[in-house]
This record gives C-alpha cells, sequence and structure tokens, in this order.
C-alpha cells in the first residue's frame, strides 16, 4: 500500500469468511485489490466421524472483529489519506446457529458438510412433495440445507423450540453483532432450502411442518448503516459508511471473475468443488436433477451443481498412497486418459451433485496387481472431472450456450494436469482465472455496484492460459462417464441405509 497526502482516494473493504480463513481485503473504485492490503486469520472446523461439521460461532465471530482491525491498522499506517466507502461481505452458504434474543449463540454453527441429519432428510423426503419444495425453493431436501438441520436439531434439542431463539447463518449472527439486530441477504437466505424464489420470501408450508416461527428468522436488508456504538468506536472509519449484508461466496466468485453470463461459466475447485452460472433474470422453470438455484441478489439467480469432494480428494489420494509430490505432476500428465482402466467413484466426503446420496461413500473398481499409485491418482482426477462433465451436460439443457469455463480454486489452478484433464471430460474450453481472490473481489463489486460506481456489464474476465479441449480424449471420458454412472447405481442409488 502506498498513501498519497495530496488526494484523497476512495475504496471499499471486502470482509471474506470461508470456511478455512477469515480475510479482510481492500479494493479500489475499478474493483483492483489494492497490494499489501489484507489481513487473513486461519482457523480450522470440528469435523467429526459421525458426520459432523462445526465451528464455534462466537470465536469465529470475533476472528472477523480482529481481522477488520489488523486490517484497519494497516490502512491507518501506510494510507491515512485512504477512504473507505462502503464494506462488502462474502461468506459461506447453508451455515445454521441458534441464537438467543440477545444474539448469544445457543448450539454450534453448522456447516454444510455436516451430515448426521441425513436421516431426517430421508424422512422429509417422505412427507412432503420433494419435487415441489425444490420447484418452490431451488435446494433439495438433503443435510446441507436448513430443514434436514431443523428437524434433526428439534430431536437432539427439543428445548430450542419452548424459548425465544433465531435462526441464523453465520452472515446473519455477525450483523447482529454489528448492527444490533439480524440481517440477512436475498443471497444468503436463497441458500438456506427454506426461501421462494419467486416471492423472495420464507417457505410458510416448510416452516409449519418444521414449526418455524417466520418471527424467528433474520430480517432481509440489501444494506445497513450505523454501526452499534460500541463497534463503531473500534471501527470509526466503518461506523457511517454502508454495509451490503453478506452474499454467498459462490455467487461472488462468478461475479469477482466475470462470469455474469451464460457464456461463461465460474468452475472452482478448492477443497469442494462447483460450477455455476450467474445471469441477469428469472430462475429456470424447471431445473434438471443434480442442480440447485439459488441468488446473488433480487436480479440475478445463480444455477449450478456442487461437489462435496475435489482438491480433498487430490490431498487424500497422495497422502495415503505416498506419492512423491515432486513429481506427481509431470507422472500425472504423462499417462493416457482412461488408460488405467479403472472406475471411481470419488464420493469420499459424501454426495451433493448430481445424485445428492444421503450416505454415498466412495468406490474404485478395475483394480489389479499392475495397478500403479499414481493411475490410482489420476483415476480419482479423471472422476471428479467425469462428475463436472455430468452437472455441465445438465446446465446445457436448462442455460445453453456456454463457451467457456472460467477455473478458479487453489487446487485446480495449482495442477495444469488436471486443468487438461478438466477441459478434455467437460469438452469445453477452460481458462484460468486470475482473479485469485474472485468472492472478495465479487463482494467489492456489489458495494462499488450500490454506491452506483461500477457497471457489472463492463467488467471482463482476467485469463490466464486457455485449454481447448482434445476431442479423442473427450470421446474417451464419455465412455468413463457411462462406466461411472453405471458404477455408481450399483453401489449407490440402489443403496439402503443403515443405523
Amino acid at each position: 500500500m502506498r498513501g498519497d497526502s495530496s488526494r484523497i482516494s476512495s475504496h471499499v473493504l471486502a470482509l471474506d469468511v470461508g470456511t478455512s480463513s477469515v480475510r479482510a481485503l481492500l479494493f479500489d473504485q475499478r474493483a483492483r485489490q489494492v497490494p499489501g492490503a489484507v489481513a487473513q486469520i486461519p482457523y480450522q472446523p470440528r469435523f467429526t466421524s459421525d458426520g459432523a461439521a462445526e465451528v464455534d460461532p462466537n470465536r469465529l465471530v470475533s476472528l472477523v472483529m480482529r481481522v477488520i482491525h489488523q486490517l484497519l491498522t494497516k490502512v491507518r499506517q501506510s494510507s491515512p489519506a485512504l477512504r473507505i466507502v462502503a464494506v462488502g461481505s462474502s461468506t459461506f452458504w447453508h451455515s445454521l446457529v441458534a441464537a438467543d434474543d440477545s444474539g448469544k449463540a445457543l448450539t454450534p454453527l453448522y456447516l454444510w458438510a455436516d451430515s448426521r441429519s441425513w436421516r431426517e432428510a430421508e424422512e422429509l423426503r417422505d412427507r412432503i412433495d420433494a419435487a415441489a419444495v425444490r420447484h418452490r425453493t431451488g435446494c433439495l431436501i438433503h443435510p446441507s440445507y436448513w430443514p434436514a438441520k431443523l428437524a434433526w436439531l428439534r430431536k437432539q434439542r427439543p428445548e430450542l423450540w419452548s424459548g425465544p431463539v433465531r435462526w441464523l447463518s453465520f452472515g446473519d449472527l455477525v450483523y447482529w453483532h454489528l448492527f444490533g439486530r439480524p440481517l440477512t441477504s436475498v443471497s444468503m437466505a436463497s441458500g438456506s432450502g427454506l426461501f421462494r424464489l419467486d416471492s423472495l420470501s420464507w417457505d410458510e408450508q416448510l416452516l409449519d411442518l418444521l414449526r418455524v416461527r417466520t418471527e424467528s428468522l433474520p430480517e432481509l436488508s440489501e444494506a445497513a448503516t450505523g454501526l452499534l456504538p460500541s463497534v463503531g468506536r473500534r471501527f470509526p472509519e466503518l461506523a457511517s459508511v454502508p454495509w451490503l449484508t453478506a452474499l454467498g461466496d459462490g455467487a461472488l466468485a462468478n461475479l469477482g471473475s466475470a462470469c455474469n453470463t451464460v457464456q461463461r461459466r465460474a468452475l472452482t475447485v478448492g477443497t469442494s468443488g462447483a460450477l455455476r452460472v450467474l445471469y441477469r433474470g428469472a430462475p429456470p422453470e424447471q431445473l434438471p436433477d443434480g442442480l440447485w438455484c439459488y441468488r446473488l441478489d433480487r436480479e440475478r439467480p445463480v444455477v449450478g451443481g456442487a461437489l462435496s469432494n475435489g482438491g480433498n480428494i487430490h490431498a487424500w489420494l497422495t497422502k495415503t498412497l505416498s506419492v512423491d509430490r515432486t513429481r506427481l505432476e509431470r507422472e500425472v500428465a504423462r499417462l493416457e486418459p482412461g488408460a488405467h482402466g479403472l472406475t471411481f467413484l470419488p464420493l469420499l466426503a459424501g454426495e451433493r451433485s448430481v445424485g445428492f446420496a444421503l450416505h454415498a461413500t466412495g468406490a474404485i473398481a478395475g483394480l489389479t496387481l499392475a495397478t500403479t499409485p499414481l493411475e490410482i491418482v489420476r483415476a480419482g482426477l479423471e472422476a471428479i472431472a467425469v462428475e463436472f462433465a455430468r452437472v455441465d451436460r445438465r446446465l446445457d439443457q436448462v442455460l445453453p450456450g456456454a463457451e467457456l469455463l472460467v477455473a478458479s480454486g487453489g487446487a485446480l489452478l495449482a495442477s495444469p494436469a488436471w486443468a487438461r484433464i478438466m477441459a478434455d471430460a467437460i469438452g469445453k474450453p477452460v481458462a484460468a482465472g486470475k482473479d485469485r481472490e474472485a468472492s472478495a473481489r465479487g463482494a467489492a463489486i456489489c458495494a462499488l455496484e450500490h454506491l452506483g460506481l461500477l457497471d457489472e456489464s463492463r467488467l471482463q474476465p482476467h485469463l490466464g492460459r486457455t485449454i481447448t479441449p482434445d476431442p479423442p480424449a473427450t470421446e474417451t471420458y464419455a465412455r468413463q462417464l457411462t462406466k461411472q454412472e453405471h458404477l455408481y447405481h450399483l453401489l449407490i442409488a440402489e443403496q439402503q441405509p443403515v443405523d
């Protein structure tokens, strides 16, 4: 950061809460990240063998406050003339926490990956018209979303239904601590599974079924101003500027990488993965199986599929098979598509798109004494790419016209060989996105749009190398897709739950 006392410069602060770190960054009026103007604090969620995936919400709120303080301290020291004119926030979708009337958390913060409510999801599927719910909310009945989690909590913590309680996502809880009331966005509400995409209101039928009162849910708001006095004294630069309510990180990643039309899809592979389309207009009338629909805001829906398995499979394979990481990329790239003869179901962390099986596990078929660890790694990477191809085919059914996939996420960008596999398996060009902080940049863009300082239509992607698919390899992966779907049907689709 470089200060210039002779002129005042206006910037926006982007708060980015992920599932492994909390960050605060500065962007200028053209949505360019300010070099060095970043603060980051890592943290680790708690995962257990029974399917728990949770965070201490009070600690995470304190990390948010700390990271904002750290960034503002940097700004005060290096750029005293810099002026922050708005705050945008990016947070993970689908989290759930119960709080009392004072904003004190009564439960852990349950993340999307928490699968302990799979039995309740199954029960709900039997009790209601799941297809109608998906049509209204864009979300399936699945442990990732609020309905199943609320049904599970009603069994585990019935006392929460006998006193004052507020059901919140993490972003809503943060804004309660900032402004004194729980505020949410259309974006965060749309990822809950309890929100109607058409009327932009809470789904009364589901609320009645789950015995959840509308007044126990957060207040819908686009932005807020006027921090609580105690917070304003700590962050005087931000006390009177508009804070946009938190938006879903996936939709913001599309916006931040300029994947904001049906011609460009965002392919993100970090620990997990997603393939999404963001555009202006109405949500699709019908969603193909395996896809979901949320919103960035009132005008922009986001449609896509999400995988629970991505870079986590890459890390598990290399660790479990003791593969030499220094030669892994080179050796994997040398192997021919599908030459290993394996069929791999990459569902080690369960499944979301496309089958949303409630109790999916991974499998490898075709192993022989001649199979090598590198072949297994290659098969795993190909299998994930094939899962993305399944999502892409469904997107073609409802939102055709994609000309380019823009890749982001540390796991994918770190492996050109995997990016090549992705392009070949999906059958579309894949370009490396240069906006490494896509979600945070998306939050900054939304803040600038709110102020009338930036027009979304002028955004262009910042791209690196583009990989064009190889037709023979695409044909090979199409055959592999058929075998993968067959194995899935045998082992997962017909599988019955075991208590």
